[in-house]
């Protein structure tokens, strides 16, 4: 059993050690926002905190484009 345990565990941390943080950006914060507002609606925080990702995650990457854009278009700054 410990060593089914210490075998599922290292899987774990390996699969964790290869996320892309860059791919989370905005997920964190829109996910603490859904689940609070999915708890208190109805009780639905996971539903909530799932929705809260995409949407964060979708700000941030429109937001980051924007930036991206903006600077390449005003070549004097």
């Amino acid at each position: 059993m410990r060593l089914l345990l210490s075998v599922v565990a290292a899987g774990a941390l390996a699969l964790v050690g290869q996320v892309d943080t860059a791919a989370a950006k905005g997920c964190i914060k829109g996910a603490i926002v859904g689940g609070v507002a999915g708890h208190y609606v109805g009780h639905h925080g996971l539903m909530g905190a799932a929705a809260g990702c995409v949407i964060g995650h979708h700000e941030a990457s429109k937001r980051a484009r924007e930036q991206t854009n903006g600077a390449a278009t005003e070549p004097g700054k």
